[in-house]
């Protein structure tokens, strides 16, 4: 276990990064003792840091829900970051790529929370109760830590790599929709770079919504009404560069679009 003045030296090193848009030398590297309850804490110092700043708190990700990522992290379990209200934008926005740091895009289903959803026993089925509508998105992955050599640690002591949100335009409460099966067709510049369907999420994009929701009750928290969930992808991530058109079709729920500037 790392120090306390080791987790808030960590924790200020990375929001002066992402002050900067830098990128820091990994956590691993120097601290290869570090683990997964460190790498929460050191989150926790930097998000409580932001709050107390003035950024407002909107929601949570959940990352590593795909088994093909969790192999290639060597951990069996999704992760988490936490969500501010200037990171989220509408479909059809400009992007700014200087606001990120090795700038990628995921495809998404976020859902929105009519009443609180809290552990230990949460299933899918009260997840699926809890929801208010789901809505597409994109995430903007946004790594202030270098990639090469990157552990889970280094990833959720950088708030599991979340930087900006593009919500879509459509609603679709959890009874109108069978949400295995939303697809994803993601274009840059008019060309098809990846594509997946929701299920690739835990089997059920909500699945996470539960997971978060238990785990969250191990510290004596819930999530509360409003909060917007991000899901996890169902597509590897696609890089973006400055002046890139992204697109996104997820049939009956529509198209996000969104430009890099």
């Amino acid at each position: 276990m790392l120090s306390p003045e080791t987790v808030q030296a960590l924790a200020a090193e990375l929001a002066e990064a992402d002050r900067t848009h830098g990128v820091m030398t990994r956590i691993t590297a120097r601290h290869p003792e570090a683990t997964v309850e460190d790498s929460y804490a050191i989150q926790g110092v930097w998000r409580d840091a932001q709050i107390a700043s003035g950024r407002r708190l909107v929601g949570r990700k959940i990352g590593l829900t795909s088994k093909a990522m969790q192999q290639a992290t060597g951990i069996t379990e999704p992760d988490y970051g936490v969500m501010f209200d200037d990171t989220v934008y509408a479909s059809g926005a400009e992007i700014p790529v200087d606001h990120f740091s090795n700038v990628r895009i995921e495809v998404e289903l976020a859902f929105v929370l009519k009443e609180p959803l809290e552990g230990p026993d949460c299933t899918l089925e009260d997840a699926l109760a809890a929801i208010d509508y789901a809505v597409p998105a994109l995430e903007v992955l946004n790594s202030h830590i270098e990639l090469e050599g990157r552990t889970i640690v280094d990833t959720i002591s950088d708030n599991a790599a979340y930087g900006a949100m593009v919500l879509g335009d459509v609603h679709k409460r959890p009874d109108e929709i069978d949400l295995r099966w939303v697809p994803g067709v993601l274009s840059r510049n008019g060309e098809i770079e990846e594509t997946g369907v929701a299920a690739g999420v835990l089997g059920h994009p909500a699945t996470g919504v539960a997971w978060l929701a238990n785990k969250f009750h191990q510290h004596g928290a819930r999530l509360e009404a409003g909060e917007i969930i991000l899901a996890g992808s169902f597509t590897r991530p696609m890089w973006v560069s400055r002046g890139d058109v992204v697109r996104c079709d997820y049939r009956e729920m529509g198209v996000i679009e969104c430009r890099f500037v």
